[in-house]
């Protein structure tokens, strides 16, 4: 990772979160973090407990960061962050942790100052793995209208097209949903199962097809060794671990989109 793609990374991190970016120069950049951000990043827990119990002003840190010392001026105070840094590595952890879940609003231009009446999409972001002695991962965004129960595939391609902010527009207002979140995360969940047992799994009969070699192997080698029977169950355990087919559905993220699209298609 280069120092550019570093201090880009750095900036789409801070704007993300809120964080004003007090100045953005050519090797470094400083930044005011909001309370949130400070309680994620500073290690500070007994100063916020502190101020919660006596209802302090909260002073949150400001960090400068330098992502190229012969570019940043030579008396500057502040972090050399490069690939492999310690604060580098918790900032790469916080966007992973703080990305499971986001929630983004359409922002639409509103003419004539007409409210525009925003619609609530549940995203989910899922891995699909399908394991034996092989494995193959396959990765789904999948979208669920959370009025009318509308489904849409590659849903995050779609949305990244579209122009998103983290507070709500002017002159828009969200509608309530009909379908509540943890019942469209079952739904989307049931259409994936449904959608696995349609398919053809000839990856999983010829997964059977060399469990079954390897135990007729292994079954040989151990026919006259009846004291070794012990270790006959444990090797037929661990082929069993090693080619029984499986599939695994995990979550990597998800969020709550309102959009002011009729349908995304």
């Amino acid at each position: 990772m280069k120092q550019q793609e570093i201090h880009q990374f750095l900036e789409r991190f801070f704007v993300a979160n809120d964080c004003e970016i007090v100045e953005n120069k050519p090797g470094y950049l400083t930044v005011q973090l909001t309370i949130e951000m400070d309680k994620e990043l500073m290690n500070r827990p007994f100063y916020w407990h502190y101020l919660e119990k006596t209802g302090g002003v909260p002073n949150p840190a400001s960090l400068t960061l330098i992502t190229d010392p012969k570019l940043a001026p030579e008396d500057l105070k502040g972090e050399l962050i490069h690939f492999g840094s310690p604060r580098l590595h918790q900032l790469f952890a916080s966007a992973k942790n703080l990305s499971k879940y986001i929630r983004l609003y359409e922002n639409k231009i509103a003419y004539g100052k007409q409210q525009t009446p925003l619609q609530p999409w549940l995203a989910l972001n899922v891995k699909i793995s399908y394991q034996c002695d092989r494995k193959r991962d396959v990765f789904q965004s999948i979208g669920l209208q959370l009025i009318n129960g509308q489904i849409a595939t590659d849903f995050q391609a779609k949305v990244e097209k579209m122009n998103l902010s983290a507070k709500i527009p002017d002159y828009a207002f969200t509608l309530s949903p009909l379908i509540m979140p943890k019942s469209g995360i079952t739904r989307i969940e049931n259409m994936i199962k449904q959608s696995l047992l349609a398919e053809e799994h000839l990856w999983a009969e010829e997964a059977k097809q060399r469990w079954k070699k390897d135990l007729e192997l292994l079954e040989h080698f151990y026919e006259d060794m009846e004291e070794e029977q012990e270790t006959l169950e444990t090797e037929r355990l661990a082929l069993q671990e090693q080619y029984e087919p499986k599939i695994n559905i995990s979550i990597i993220n998800g969020g709550l989109f309102y959009l002011a699209s009729e349908a995304v298609s």
